[in-house]
């Protein structure tokens, strides 16, 4: 069990280093979804959460990235809706 926690804890780590890479929302979206393909079980969005949570991840960076996650989920939501509504 501490292994998977330190694996899980080691990926964290690599997921933020990549976040804090990204220089526009067009390269946290693609990281968005290399961890919806790759790590179905571990959510970007969770990760940023758990970062606030144990401080290795400031507030406004988290708010930056979080803002960014859900505008583009909700330009998603809207683009399905407006399709329904056509049909």
């Amino acid at each position: 069990m501490a292994s998977s926690t330190a694996m899980a804890a080691g990926r964290n780590e690599r997921v933020i280093a990549d976040l804090r890479a990204c220089s526009d929302p067009a390269d946290l979206l693609a990281l968005d979804e290399r961890m919806a393909l790759n790590h179905r079980d571990e959510s970007l969005h969770r990760v940023i959460c758990d970062g606030l949570r144990d401080r290795s991840i400031a507030p406004v960076e988290a708010a930056s990235w979080l803002t960014a996650l859900m505008d583009h989920r909700n330009r998603q939501l809207t683009a399905c809706l407006n399709m329904a509504c056509q049909v």
